[in-house]
C-alpha cells in the first residue's frame, strides 16, 4: 500500500505541474509575479553585495524560507552544496561537515552569528529561531575576519528589522506525530529613528521513535523561544540590541542496535531494535545579549560588537543504549561567554579599501561529567578485564564485606575551564578597473586552562581459588586534580583575485588562497577512561596514566585553494554560483573511541588529509511564473596519513562526509482574481547525500538517497495557508553510525511528515 501511494502521489505531482506548465503558456494575461523580500543592510564585516565577493556563498531569503517553514539552520543544510548538518541524537549534537571537514564533538568547523553576534557554542546552533530575514552560507575559511573555528565557513542568520517592518506576526502549525507550533511577534516603529519588536514561540513533539524496552516514544521534544530587538538610526550613528532566550527539553539518541563483529557479543534478539533501559534527554537554558554600535564619519566607519551569552545545559544519557545496566553518563555545563570586536571600516568606494579589526573573548565553563557503573558494567567492563590479567589465582569482586557497593560505581568528574583569546586582524582591496586584489592578515592567540578533580570511593575483594569467602578486603579512594594548559598563536592570511565580466558587474570570476584554523583543547569525556585505568592500577594491574597525552589535542590547519565565480542575466531570469576547490589539511581532528572497552570518546589528530571537489548552484526562470532552482557539491576527501590502532587508513575515505549533495526546486505561482486569494504557490523539490562513510576503514556506509518534499501555498494580502509533506516517499535511510564497547548502532532519517501552517500579518 505504502509504494502504491508513493506511486500516486509522483503521478499527481507530475499532472498537476503539466497543468500548471500548460495553462501558463497558454494565459497571455498574466504578469510574471515577483515577490521582494525587505532587506536591511547589517553586515558588519563583509561587503553588502555577497554576489560580488570573492567567495562561495549562498543566500536563502526569509520569504524563501518562511514558505519553507524553517526555523533552524539544520532545516535548510541541504539547500546549500556541500554542506550537511544531520539531525540526530539532541540538540546538543550538532554536527556540521563542509568539504570534508568536520567533527561530532568539541570544537566546530564553521562558525555562526545571529545579528552579528557569534554563537560561542556550538550546541547553541541547533536553536529554534524566528522571523528569519535571510541566511548566508559563506564556506571556505573565513578565518581572516571571524578568526578560530570558521575554517569550513560562517552561516550568518539576520533576523527581521522593526525599522523594515511594521506590524504583529502570527504563525501556528500542526503536522505528524501531534507536533505544533505557536508563535507570535509584534514590530513597531517609534518616528523615523527608533524601532523595537518582541516575539516568541513555543513548539513540541510526541516524537518519531520508540525504545522497546520502556514502550514509549524516546525523543519528544518541548522548546521555546523569546526575543526583543532595539534598533536606533539617526544621521551616521547605528545601534542595535537583540536580547535571546530559549530553552529545550527533549528526550534523544534514539539509536538502534544493528549487530556485532564480533560473534561472543553480537545479540540476534536486539538487531534493528532501539532497547535501552536509562532514560535518555537533553535539556538546555540559553541566554544571549548582543549590542552593536556603528558610526559613519564619512570616509570610514567605527563600529562595536559587544555580546553576552550564558548556558546552562544537562545530558543524561544511557551510554550503552542497550537493555541492561552497564553506565550512564550526567553531564552538566554553566558556561558564560563575553566578546568584544572593534571593526574600523574605510566606505566601499574608491580604488583602494581597508578593513581593520581588533576582537578578544573570554569564556569560562564549568562542567560535571559523572559516569555511573551497574552490575552488568562493573563486571563486564572492569572486573572481566582485570580478572583475566590478574596476578594471582582467584577472582575479583566488587562491594564491601556486606555487598554494599557491588551495584554501582561512581566516577566522577568535574572540569573548570577558562578559555581566553586576543586577534587583530586587516584586509585591503584594491580595484583596478574590473579587477580586484584583496590581502587579508590576521594574528591570533588562544589560552586554554582546565582545572580537573576526578574522584572514586569504591571497594573491592579477592577470592582465592576454591575459597567460600573472600580473604581480602580493599577499599579505593582517589581524588586527582591537577591544572592543564595550552595556548595556540596563529598567523592567517588570504588573498583572493577576481575580475568582473561585465561593466555593470553581473559576472566574475575569483580565485582565492586562505589559510583556515581550528582551536586545540581536551577531551572532557576522555576522564572516565582515567578514571578507569587508575582503578585498575590500584588493583595491581599497572596502567600507564599520561593525562596530557589521553586528553588533549592539537589543532588543525587547513591551506585552501579555490577558483569561482558568480553569473546572472540582466533582467534576473537566469543566477548562478560555481566553484572548484583544493583543501591540505594538517592534524584533522576526528572523533574516534579509543578501544571498544572504553567509556568515552575522545579527539585525536590525523596526520595529514586532503580534499578537492566542485560547487554548483543555479536559479532560472523557466516560464512567467515557473521557477526551477537546484544546486550540487561534490566532495573528495581521503586520509592521506592516518595510524590508528595499528592500521594505516591512508587512502580511506574521511568519514561522516557526504561525496555528492544535491537539491532541485521547482516552484510555480499561479495567480487569482479573486478578493480572498491573491495566488496559489505549488513547490517539489527533491534532496540528497551521499555516499556517507561512517568509519575510518570504509567498511560501512550509507548509499546516496533522496527524499522527495511537496507544498501547497494559498497567500492573501495579510496571510498564508502552507499545506506540506516531506520524505513523501518515505524513503528509508540513516543519518548516523557509531561503534562503542563492540557494538555497533545508527540512527535512521525521519519517516514521512506532513503538516498544515497558518500565518497572518496584521500590518
Amino acid at each position: 500500500m505504502a509504494v502504491e501511494a508513493r506511486k500516486y502521489l509522483l503521478l499527481g505531482l507530475s499532472l498537476l505541474f503539466s497543468w500548471v506548465v500548460y495553462a501558463n503558456e497558454n494565459e497571455p494575461k498574466i504578469d510574471t509575479l515577483i515577490a521582494v523580500d525587505r532587506v536591511q543592510i547589517t553586515a558588519i564585516k563583509q561587503g553588502s553585495e555577497l554576489r560580488r565577493e570573492a567567495v562561495a556563498a549562498s543566500v536563502l531569503s526569509g520569504r524563501n524560507l518562511e514558505m519553507g517553514g524553517v526555523s533552524a539552520v539544520k532545516d535548510v543544510m541541504t539547500e546549500v552544496p556541500n554542506l550537511f548538518m544531520p539531525d540526530y541524537g539532541s540538540r546538543t549534537t550538532s554536527s556540521i561537515y563542509v568539504r570534508g571537514m568536520g567533527t561530532r564533538i568539541d570544537q566546530p568547523v564553521v562558525g555562526m552569528t545571529v545579528d552579528n553576534v557569534q554563537l560561542a557554542d556550538k550546541n547553541l546552533y541547533d536553536t529554534e529561531l524566528q522571523d528569519i530575514e535571510r541566511i548566508e552560507f559563506l564556506r571556505g575559511p573565513q578565518a581572516t575576519l571571524y578568526g578560530r573555528n570558521t575554517m569550513g565557513g560562517v552561516i550568518n542568520v539576520y533576523t527581521l528589522s522593526p525599522l523594515t517592518y511594521q506590524g504583529v506576526r502570527l504563525r501556528a502549525d500542526y503536522g505528524s506525530r501531534n507536533s505544533f507550533r505557536v508563535a507570535a511577534s509584534s514590530y513597531n516603529k517609534l518616528g523615523e529613528k527608533f524601532g523595537f519588536s518582541v516575539s516568541a514561540q513555543y513548539a513540541r513533539h510526541d516524537g518519531y521513535w520508540q525504545n522497546l524496552y520502556s514502550n514509549s516514544l524516546c525523543d519528544k521534544e518541548d522548546s521555546g523561544n523569546f526575543r526583543t530587538k532595539f534598533q536606533y538610526r539617526e544621521g551616521a550613528l547605528s545601534i542595535d540590541n537583540t536580547l535571546a532566550f530559549s530553552m529545550v527539553a527533549q528526550g534523544g539518541y534514539p539509536y538502534e542496535y544493528i549487530g556485532s563483529p564480533n560473534p561472543d557479543k553480537h545479540r540476534e534478539e536486539l538487531v534493528g531494535k532501539i532497547c535501552y533501559n536509562e532514560p535518555s534527554t537533553y535539556d538546555r537554558i540559553a541566554v544571549s545579549d548582543g549590542l552593536s554600535v556603528r558610526y559613519d564619519f564619512g570616509k570610514f566607519s567605527l563600529a562595536s560588537i559587544t555580546s553576552y551569552q550564558y548556558m546552562n545545559d544537562k545530558m543524561h544519557i544511557d551510554n550503552d543504549f542497550l537493555p541492561e545496566y552497564y553506565f550512564t553518563l550526567e553531564q552538566r555545563k554553566q558556561q558564560h561567554h563575553i566578546a568584544e570586536d572593534f571593526v574600523l571600516r574605510s566606505k566601499e568606494e574608491g580604488i583602494y579599501r581597508w578593513l581593520v579589526g581588533v576582537n578578544g573573548f573570554f569564556k569560562r565553563e564549568q562542567m560535571q561529567a559523572p559516569v555511573t557503573f551497574g552490575t552488568t558494567g562493573i563486571q563486564k567492563m572492569i572486573l572481566d578485564n582485570i580478572n583475566a590479567y590478574a596476578p594471582y589465582d582467584g577472582v575479583y569482586r566488587w562491594g564491601d564485606l556486606e555487598g554494599n557497593g557491588a551495584d554501582e560505581l561512581l566516577l566522577d568528574s568535574r572540569f573548570t575551564t577558562h578559555d581566553s583569546g586576543v586577534a587583530a586582524y586587516h584586509r585591503s582591496e584594491v580595484y583596478l578597473g574590473r579587477w580586484r586584489l584583496a590581502l587579508g592578515l590576521r594574528l591570533d592567540y588562544e589560552l586554554v586552562q582546565m582545572l580537573y578533580r576526578t574522584t572514586a570511593d569504591t571497594c573491592y575483594s579477592f577470592y582465592p581459588d576454591n575459597a567460600s569467602e573472600r580473604s581480602d578486603y580493599t577499599p579505593i579512594k582517589i581524588d586527582n586534580s591537577d591544572l592543564l594548559s595550552r595556548g595556540f598563536l596563529e598567523f592567517l592570511p588570504s588573498f583572493s583575485v577576481s575580475v568582473d565580466l561585465d561593466s555593470a558587474g553581473r559576472n566574475m570570476l575569483y580565485l582565492s588562497a586562505s589559510k583556515g584554523y581550528k582551536a586545540g583543547g581536551f577531551n572532557t569525556q576522555m576522564f572516565s577512561e582515567v578514571l578507569q585505568r587508575k582503578l585498575k592500577d590500584e588493583m595491581g594491574l599497572t596502567q600507564e596514566i599520561d593525562v596530557d597525552e589521553l586528553c588533549a589535542y592539537e589543532p588543525e590547519h587547513s591551506y585552501n585553494v579555490e577558483f569561482g565565480g558568480h553569473f546572472g542575466t540582466a533582467d534576473g531570469t537566469f543566477t548562478a554560483d560555481a566553484s572548484l576547490f583544493y583543501i591540505e589539511c594538517l592534524n584533522q581532528q576526528l572523533t574516534i573511541f579509543p578501544d571498544e572497552n572504553s567509556t568515552g570518546r575522545m579527539m585525536t589528530n590525523a596526520g595529514r588529509t586532503r580534499s578537492f571537489g566542485a560547487e554548483a548552484s543555479a536559479a532560472v526562470r523557466l516560464a512567467k511564473t515557473l521557477v526551477l532552482s537546484g544546486s550540487y557539491g561534490y566532495t573528495n576527501a581521503k586520509f592521506k596519513q592516518f595510524v590508528s590502532g595499528g592500521v594505516n587508513y591512508a587512502g580511506n575515505y574521511i568519514p561522516y562526509a557526504p561525496k555528492n549533495s544535491l537539491s532541485l526546486r521547482l516552484k510555480q505561482t499561479v495567480p487569482f482574481s479573486s478578493r480572498w486569494i491573491d495566488r496559489m504557490i505549488l513547490g517539489v523539490g527533491v534532496t540528497g547525500a551521499g555516499r556517507i562513510y561512517w568509519s575510518e576503514a570504509n567498511d560501512i556506509s550509507q548509499p546516496f538517497y533522496t527524499l522527495l518534499d511537496a507544498s501547497v501555498r494559498f497567500e492573501g494580502e495579510k496571510w498564508a495557508v502552507d499545506i506540506w509533506c516531506k520524505n513523501a516517499t518515505n524513503t528509508r535511510y540513516n543519518v548516523f553510525y557509531f561503534e562503542s564497547m563492540g557494538n555497533r548502532f545508527l540512527q535512521r532519517g525521519r519517516p514521512m511528515t506532513g503538516g498544515v501552517r497558518v500565518m497572518v500579518n496584521i500590518l
